[in-house]
């Protein structure tokens, strides 16, 4: 099992402000949603608040607007989309579930409810930081 950083998600007031600055100010490249950027295709059904993806070439950063419902609309306790969270990718999802498992971290198991292309799970670092480990289930994502 492998696990490399992929994306950090950050949460703010006003997602085409956030876009703006990482665009202007830190020179961050879009991430086109064209089906071809690496990004699958978002469910609006649980993604509600407007987003916005850059990247510097290696690390992408998901921009979003806070939804304080999320994690109770899918029945979770971790919500990833109140003061945002650091995401990592893995080659095997189970495994690394089996993993938090027997270290004895709790976490959410979200599947595919924000995308069809990735399975992600939440959980917390002993500062609180909520950190995402996905793995993509098709070439989409």
């Amino acid at each position: 099992m492998k696990i490399w950083l992929h994306h950090i998600n950050i949460n703010g007031a006003d997602a085409q402000e956030m876009d703006r600055f990482y665009a202007d100010v830190m020179h961050q490249a879009e991430i086109p949603l064209d089906g071809k950027s690496g990004l699958p295709a978002l469910d609006d059904t649980s993604v509600r608040v407007p987003v916005a993806f850059r990247t510097d070439g290696a690390i992408q950063f998901h921009l979003a607007e806070p939804d304080p419902d999320c994690a109770k609309r899918h029945g979770k306790t971790i919500n990833p989309l109140t003061h945002g969270h650091i995401a990592y990718r893995t080659d095997d999802i189970e495994a690394f579930k089996a993993h938090l498992t027997a270290k004895g971290i709790p976490f959410d198991d979200y599947g595919t409810v924000f995308t069809k292309g990735w399975h992600q799970v939440f959980f917390l670092d002993p500062a609180g930081t909520i950190i995402e480990v996905h793995q993509v289930l098709d070439e989409s994502g």
